[in-house]
């Protein structure tokens, strides 16, 4: 029986006792670093440093920015068969490392995998997008957050997951009539009820995903398709701005004219016209 092993501290180990090993080592670290800054606070730090000189990081999970020293160290892979064990890594001359760093703020882990070349983020797959605001409900919020979870990994899927929302959205709040997803886009654009800006960025989607040429992104909005380059993140900053417009912002003014009402009430003044 032949397979692939991570190597740390000269034995081999499963690569999920090698994960929990390396966020031991981290929270060691964090806690060091922390310790450094409390005890150097008068030191005279570049605002994009720590006090250890490190560069800031943006946390791809929450967003938040923190100065945080990264762990790193070493891979060897070894490939063991029925009669011999082969580093294959120093064979070929390949160096392979990992990186990891704890977030203070979210407590998740960033992993970042180097193998011959180029780094790359290996865990998350990609950067979070900022929470969805707690007035949009999961009617809508669902779809979209399962699109910025697999757009990493599936830019088709992802587009096809914003597509659905879009249509549900525009078809709820917009009360759109036409079946498909183009005709309701042009639907809202005739009402003249965006601001210029959101209409052009929603007009943009067919625009981007070539709605006409790949027709089934209209007929049949959650249909896994080809995507055109930047076309499901597109969808997704479409998605936010509408959001914005058919759900916070509305659910933002009632709130204050409802505080409002309240004032007046209590004065004993007339109440503002719905």
């Amino acid at each position: 029986m032949s397979g692939f092993f991570f190597e740390i501290d000269e034995r081999a180990v499963p690569i999920d006792v090698l994960a929990r090993r390396n966020l031991r080592q981290t929270e060691r670290q964090i806690l060091e670093s922390r310790q450094f800054r409390q005890e150097n606070t008068d030191l005279n730090t570049h605002p994009d440093t720590d006090p250890r000189g490190e560069q800031q990081m943006k946390c791809p999970h929450c967003l938040e920015n923190f100065h945080e020293v990264t762990y790193a160290a070493n891979i060897m892979v070894k490939k063991h068969t029925m009669s011999s064990t082969v580093d294959v890594l120093v064979s070929d001359g390949i160096q392979a490392y990992y990186a990891t760093n704890l977030c203070p703020a979210c407590s998740k882990p960033t992993v970042y995998l180097t193998v011959g070349g180029p780094g790359y983020m290996a865990y998350p797959k990609g950067i979070s997008r900022a929470p969805l605001p707690a007035e949009v409900g999961g009617e809508f919020a669902d779809d979209y957050k399962e699109a910025c979870l697999v757009l990493a990994d599936s830019p088709k899927a992802s587009a096809a997951l914003s597509r659905r929302c879009l249509q549900h959205l525009l078809r709820e709040k917009a009360k759109t009539k036409k079946k498909d997803l183009a005709d309701q886009i042009q639907e809202v654009l005739d009402a003249r009820t965006l601001p210029s800006q959101l209409a052009d960025n929603l007009d943009a989607i067919r625009n981007i995903g070539n709605f006409a040429t790949h027709t089934q992104k209209s007929t049949n909005s959650g249909e896994i398709l080809d995507v055109e380059p930047g076309e499901a993140e597109w969808s997704l900053e479409v998605l936010e701005e509408l959001f914005d417009f058919f759900i916070v912002a509305p659910a933002g003014a009632k709130a204050k004219r409802d505080a409002l009402n309240q004032k007046l009430a209590e004065a004993g003044k007339p109440q503002l016209k719905s």
